[in-house]
């Protein structure tokens, strides 16, 4: 019987057009783009004379761990509260999920989790009843086991009944965090959230933040500690003034935009005048110069050896994302 229905579904079946933009076996052809978790296109936003975004356009996939760098003022945070449907852009698209965040806020916001700078909260609730209220936000009655293991990954259970106003900065900022994942989004923006942490909250809640990652949730981040968008993030978008100077994978920012440093302590403490071009610092004896290429050091040696200093102390460094950024943002 089961033979003749198959036989039954193939001969209603209609045979199937041949793809013939491809010409080669069907296993090579190209799968089709995949759709961003974030689009954001030609942005920008003004208030009064600042430019605070100009003609921004970034694709972020699903899955990426995307770090968002800048100086103070280059719009970061402008763009997540446009991102987050706090404020409306002048002109452009931006969607989540493939949900514009204007025309379609409801369930783009669903799709996002956003963990802001400022630390606002009700003061008269605990840290589980502020969690159930925002569990509320998105419809989500019975959400507590969820809630639980949030608040575990968090360190956050010993704090469950304990009113927000009685916890330290740090514990507060947990709490941001926690709010933003209760309605478990694909998405989560993280907008510089170990501001103010201390060094051991803030290595748990990477590691939390990078087993969402390795789920299959999509990280934005925005941070000053520029080390750990070098440890954690796959690409890389920077911005100054308003627009994206920058976008890369963070191997290719290491590999082809910053040069190897020297650190190096001398006797006597005197640099060559013909070496001073290359100077980046001096502290704490040491001097720190930028090596136009690897092989350079031994040109470098040997015009010390030719002025009578000789080298007490030396350590060849790779460049690190700090040295990238600095050339990005010194650049006109």
């Amino acid at each position: 019987m089961a033979d003749g229905i198959d036989q039954q579904i193939d001969s209603a079946s209609p045979t199937p057009t041949p793809d013939r933009s491809c010409r080669m076996e069907r296993f090579h052809c190209k799968p089709p783009p995949m759709k961003a978790a974030i689009r954001i296109h030609q942005i920008s936003k003004r208030f009064k004379s600042l430019q605070a975004l100009d003609q921004v356009s970034l694709d972020i996939l699903p899955g990426e761990f995307f770090a968002l760098l800048g100086p103070n003022g280059a719009g970061k945070t402008t763009l997540i509260t446009i991102l987050a449907g706090l404020t409306r852009a002048d002109s452009g698209v931006v969607e989540v999920m493939g949900h514009n965040v204007v025309s379609d806020y409801r369930n783009a916001r669903r799709k996002l989790g956003i963990v802001p700078q400022e630390l606002v909260f009700d003061p008269f609730f605990t840290v589980r009843e502020t969690l159930r209220i925002q569990s509320g936000y998105f419809g989500l009655k019975h959400n507590d086991d969820w809630i639980d293991e949030v608040m575990t990954n968090l360190d956050l259970m010993n704090k469950a009944d304990v009113n927000m106003r009685a916890l330290s900065g740090g514990m507060k900022r947990r709490v941001l965090v926690a709010q933003a994942l209760v309605h478990k989004p694909p998405v989560i923006v993280l907008d510089e959230p170990t501001a103010g942490v201390d060094v051991e909250l803030r290595q748990s809640l990477w590691e939390f933040i990078k087993q969402l990652n390795q789920a299959g949730h999509t990280i934005v981040l925005t941070t000053h500690y520029l080390e750990e968008a070098e440890t954690l993030c796959n690409r890389i978008a920077m911005l100054k003034q308003g627009r994206v100077i920058a976008l890369d994978d963070k191997a290719n920012f290491l590999n082809r935009q910053a040069t190897p440093q020297l650190r190096i302590k001398l006797m006597p403490d005197m640099l060559p005048t013909s070496l001073h071009p290359m100077l980046i610092s001096q502290e704490d004896g040491y001097h720190r110069l930028r090596l136009p290429a690897l092989d350079q050091l031994e040109a470098v040696l040997q015009t010390l050896r030719e002025a009578g200093v000789s080298v007490k102390d030396l350590a060849l460094e790779q460049p690190n994302l700090e040295d990238v950024f600095v050339q990005f943002m010194h650049q006109p």
